[in-house]
């Protein structure tokens, strides 16, 4: 019986290590392969190329602090589709423009695609540091933050990738001679089927249905009504990151912060995330 134990939780040791390699299989940097500037550390240069420009043109460009014309080309990759590595990398070419604003925009991208990589996190930090608002959110209880936790340490891919794996085991264990062990073998991997597939839509839906958004105007004034003569509550300077509570009005948006307050921004000021 401890055996079978044992050998159950070491395969789903081996699911989450796997999963992890997954999820960061596409972005993170070979050592070998990638290249440090400062404490930025850049992805290895794998191409994605159309007809004009390829990530390794956009790399190039980083590298020979050409920042404009890596954000340019890395723009124009991004026109053909989304890619965790390029929002990472142009994060980083706006970071070096001291455009914080839109690094923070370009990295929090990164994570929605990403949320595992640790790279784009540890990024998202140092650029945050440089914002000027300080706004203390209110704390989650320390289940729904473990949760999160859990949710966001692997991508919705690889998180459906688990799912598939532990339903294949989940039946494997059927098999098992033994139908003590092979049912309690069936019942650890269909728990972990249901929390793959659950935490796959949650981080589908977060994709899917993006309600953050980043201020980009270097100031704008939140009012009480979507009117410039609302009045005045407070200011947000540049890369802040606010959560659109209603996005039914085309030119403003109501926003609530961290700690709660709300108030209307023009819709101008932000780019959703």
């Amino acid at each position: 019986m401890k055996k079978i134990i044992s050998l159950t939780l070491s395969c789903l040791m081996v699911l989450v290590v796997w999963g992890q390699d997954v999820a960061t299989e596409d972005t993170l940097a070979v050592a070998k392969d990638s290249v440090s500037i400062g404490s930025h550390t850049e992805f290895a240069a794998t191409k994605l190329s159309d007809d004009n420009v390829t990530k390794a043109q956009g790399d190039s460009a980083y590298m020979r602090n050409d920042y404009a014309s890596a954000i340019q080309i890395y723009e124009s990759l991004l026109t053909k589709g989304e890619a965790a590595e390029i929002y990472y990398n142009l994060g980083n070419s706006y970071y070096k423009t001291d455009d914080i604003a839109k690094a923070i925009l370009n990295y929090e991208r990164a994570l929605l695609l990403q949320p595992g990589n640790a790279d784009v996190r540890a990024n998202l930090e140092i650029a945050r540091s440089k914002t000027i608002d300080k706004v203390v959110s209110v704390p989650d209880i320390f289940f729904v933050t473990w949760t999160k936790s859990l949710i966001n340490c692997l991508s919705v891919d690889a998180w459906a990738k688990l799912g598939i794996v532990s339903f294949s085991l989940f039946f494997f264990s059927k098999q098992i001679v033994w139908k003590k062990s092979g049912f309690i073998a069936g019942i650890v991997f269909l728990i972990f089927v249901v929390l793959s597939n659950v935490f796959a839509s949650e981080q589908k839906t977060e994709l899917m249905n993006r309600n953050n958004a980043i201020i980009l105007s270097p100031s704008v004034t939140v009012r009480s009504t979507p009117s410039e003569s609302g009045t005045s509550l407070f200011v947000l300077h540049e890369g802040h990151k606010i959560e659109i509570k209603d996005n039914s009005m085309r030119e403003w948006k109501e926003i609530r912060l961290e700690d709660g307050k709300v108030g209307w921004v023009p819709a101008s000021a932000i780019e959703v995330i």
